[in-house]
This record gives C-alpha cells, structure tokens and sequence, in this order.
C-alpha cells in the first residue's frame, strides 16, 4: 500500500506541512479614522516579503508595508489630500498616473492588493459613477470603488530577489518559514505507488480522468468534464 501523495498531506495539515503562528503575528492593515501617525520602527516578518512599519496614530497601533525612503520617525497623513511618500488616501483624491500599493477591495477592509516587495500600481482613470480604474502590475486595468483607500509610493525591497540564497539551507529554511512545498519533486520521478503519474514504464504522462467526487489528492491528471461533443443550437 502507498502513502498519501503530497497533496493528500499538506491538506491534512500535519506538523511537517503547518506553518508556525509566529510568522503571522504581523496584520497588515488601515486604522478607522484619518488624522497623523508617527512611523515608530521596520520591522522584519517572515509571512511577507517586504519588510513593514510599524506606525502609531492616537492610541491605535498599526502596520503597512514599507516605502522607498521610509525611516523611523517619520510622519504620515491619514485622509485628506497630501502626496507625500507613505500617505493613505481614498483613490478618489489620488491623482492619476500616481504610483500606490497596498490598495482595499472593498472600502474599510485594511487593504488586500499590491503588498510584494518592489510593487506598485497606478492610477488609471476616474469614472463618473464614482469608480476608479487602477492598472495593476500585469497592465490588467482593475475598476473599484473611489471609497477604497491606498498608500501612496512604491514597496521597498525591490532588489530581494537579485539577492542569491547562495545555500540549498538558506533556502530550505526560508521556505519552511512560510510552509511552503520546497523542494517540488516531479510527479513522474516518483514510484508507482507513491503518485498515480509514478512509475519507471515510461516517462510520460498517461491519460487518466479522475472521478468526479474524488477527494482532493486524488484529483490528479485531467479532470472530468462537464460535457463532451458538439455543442447543439
């Protein structure tokens, strides 16, 4: 008899495949009301690859990712309509062909796009009905909400992965920081009991159709599809 493929694994979440809590210790997100905060420290988190401030407005603690030219002590405004370097502002008083990141879906959500290392996205065009076209990194324009709010700038560490990790260990821990499958085996390498693609016989990957209704680690190959032939007018 075999043993679970990966897949079957990770989703068991057993201790090998469970990140650590420590890592995500750090959420990222937007205080409710507008005024000046004060950028109190940078600091390092393992679950995000760019490095985030730690920032202070009234009694309200909270954390963003950090922009080029950021450093401690450094203040930053909340609303209102100021361009500096750092500021959170609705898309609706941002003016287009400006540079943001870290922008909300959804008004009020703390911001969910745009938070890799390096990244930013631009505004694009204001709508009349009160929407706003953002132009992500893919050249994919994104239309949202003018309530939405985003920081102004570019990510810092753009360079992260000009970097080399020189060691497979170096490597190897970084990506169990994160749980994250590292190294990836091939599914043909493996033996016949260990992958439905495994086995020596050949190294090419049969056809097989899984079962509708099969659970997810046995869901491997191509899947069933919901119709076959011509379709009729």
């Amino acid at each position: 008899m075999g043993k679970r493929i990966i897949q079957q694994a990770r989703g068991k979440g057993s201790l090998s495949y469970r990140v650590r809590k420590k890592a995500y210790i750090y959420r990222i997100k937007y205080p409710m009301h507008d005024g000046r905060a004060q950028i109190l420290k940078i600091l390092h988190s393992v679950a995000h690859s760019a490095p985030l401030v730690k920032a202070k407005i009234a009694n309200e603690i909270f954390y963003n990712p950090a922009f080029r030219g950021v450093f401690e002590g450094k203040e930053i405004e909340i609303g209102g309509q100021i361009l500096n370097e750092g500021n959170i502002l609705a898309l609706k008083d941002i003016p287009i062909a400006t540079n943001i990141f870290n922008i909300e879906k959804n008004p009020g959500d703390g911001g969910k796009m745009i938070r890799v290392s390096g990244s930013r996205a631009i505004v694009n065009k204001k709508y009349e009905n009160g929407k706003v076209g953002i132009l992500m990194p893919n050249k994919k324009e994104l239309i949202l909400d003018e309530d939405c709010r985003a920081s102004i700038g570019t990510i810092a560490g753009e360079g992260r992965k000009q970097k080399p990790f020189v060691k497979a260990g170096a490597k190897y821990y970084k990506m169990k920081a994160r749980n994250k499958l590292w190294p990836r085996t091939s599914a043909v390498k493996m033996n016949a009991v260990d992958h439905p693609f495994g086995s020596g016989r050949g190294k090419r990957i049969k056809q097989k159709v899984a079962k509708r209704n099969a659970p997810p680690g046995a869901r491997v190959g191509h899947l069933r599809p919901a119709r076959t032939g011509r379709r009729k007018r």
